[in-house]
């Protein structure tokens, strides 16, 4: 097995012929992260192409050595016997690339926990983590490629933020594979039925934008922003969201839309959803303090999914939620709102490292413990 750097047309080649892969894995994400420098790589079985990912590279302060990030990667097969057949010429071609440490996210899941079993948890006092729940399942591949990792010398992270912004280790997902929109619905709670019966009542409607305006897209960040104002979190300026709507749009015009919902004439609700082959995220998302009653919310993400049960989708991914399902956290309320899906929560194995010069790696882990 080899590796060496590859065309974007090859790489996404190489996704197009893989049932599911992350968005966070395409060659326009290294388009949307321009603070990073940017490279596909490929896998090679003799001259067969076999995985591929998106690396993304960011320099160590004051020094010419880069940590190499892969998020939500690589795109290998991570159910092989001998992982270090395939990790081990990554690392080294890396390595040559002038990095001192690797990171990356395999897309494995370890385990699942279904919406029964989280609403139970939920009303027990004595359950204060996703952890202290039996899973509903516990999966041998989760379990293998963590045990392989470690023998290999990769360190699990638990990262929050900062230098490498790292992706959530647990997401919410609404499994989809050979369900119609009766199955979900019927799968929803009945408060989530009763939402999305009373928008339609109320005259939301929900608009699907494949071609996004200026004028569009500035809504949906004013409307983004007075989000995150109310909800007290750090917005993204707009000029990230151009570069997104531009970059997946142009590699695909299946990848990326926007979502608007109105009552009345008024934006209600807007959000982003992407869709890389058979899997479809709800990336981002924003509503309007005022006319909540209607809503908007509820009925933007019902014509997500059925848009992508439409695609023939397999999974609806709302992204990440936190472990935590005590009374007193205030991510709860967001957790709850996921679970009225009917959906399941799912952690993978998260994000690991694997130092290439110690001495920098761990300059790196000391700059990084100053930072947090």
């Amino acid at each position: 097995m080899s590796v060496r750097e590859i065309p974007e047309s090859d790489h996404l080649a190489l996704l197009a012929s893989r049932r599911s892969a992350s968005f966070l894995q395409t060659p326009a994400w290294g388009r949307v992260k321009a603070e990073w420098r940017r490279e596909s790589i490929g896998w090679f079985r003799g001259e067969e192409l076999v995985g591929a990912a998106l690396v993304l590279y960011r320099q160590l302060p004051k020094v010419k050595r880069y940590l190499a990030y892969l998020p939500e990667g690589p795109v290998i097969d991570w159910e092989a016997d001998d992982l270090g057949a395939w990790l081990a010429p990554m690392a080294a071609h890396l390595a040559e690339r002038g990095a001192f440490g690797v990171r990356m996210g395999p897309p494995v899941v370890t385990r699942r926990w279904d919406a029964a079993t989280i609403k139970a948890g939920i009303a027990d006092d004595d359950v204060r983590r996703l952890g202290d729940l039996p899973p509903t399942e516990r999966t041998h591949v989760g379990a293998r490629v963590t045990s392989q990792l470690t023998e290999l010398g990769w360190r699990p992270q638990a990262v929050e933020g900062g230098f490498a912004a790292g992706q959530p280790q647990y997401v919410f997902q609404v499994p989809l594979a050979g369900r119609t929109e009766d199955d979900v619905l019927a799968g929803m709670n009945q408060l989530w039925r009763r939402n999305i019966k009373k928008a339609a009542k109320e005259g939301v409607s929900v608009a699907t934008v494949a071609d996004v305006t200026e004028p569009q897209l500035k809504a949906f960040h004013d409307l983004y922003v007075h989000t995150a104002e109310r909800d007290h979190f750090t917005p993204r300026p707009l000029s990230y969201f151009r570069t997104m709507v531009d970059s997946l749009g142009a590699e695909d015009p299946d990848r990326i839309r926007l979502y608007e919902a109105t009552h009345e004439d008024t934006l209600v609700a807007a959000t982003i959803g992407i869709r890389v082959g058979a899997h479809a995220w709800y990336s981002y998302g924003a509503s309007s303090t005022e006319k909540r009653e209607v809503r908007g919310s509820n009925a933007i993400q019902w014509q997500m999914i059925r848009d992508a049960i439409a695609a023939g989708a397999d999974v609806y991914d709302l992204r990440g939620i936190t472990d935590t399902l005590a009374s007193d956290d205030p991510h709860l309320g967001l957790i709850q709102f996921k679970v009225g899906t009917g959906g399941e929560a799912v952690e993978y194995v998260g994000e690991w490292d694997l130092p290439l010069n110690r001495a920098l790696y761990a300059a790196f882990a000391m700059y990084m413990k100053r930072r947090g």
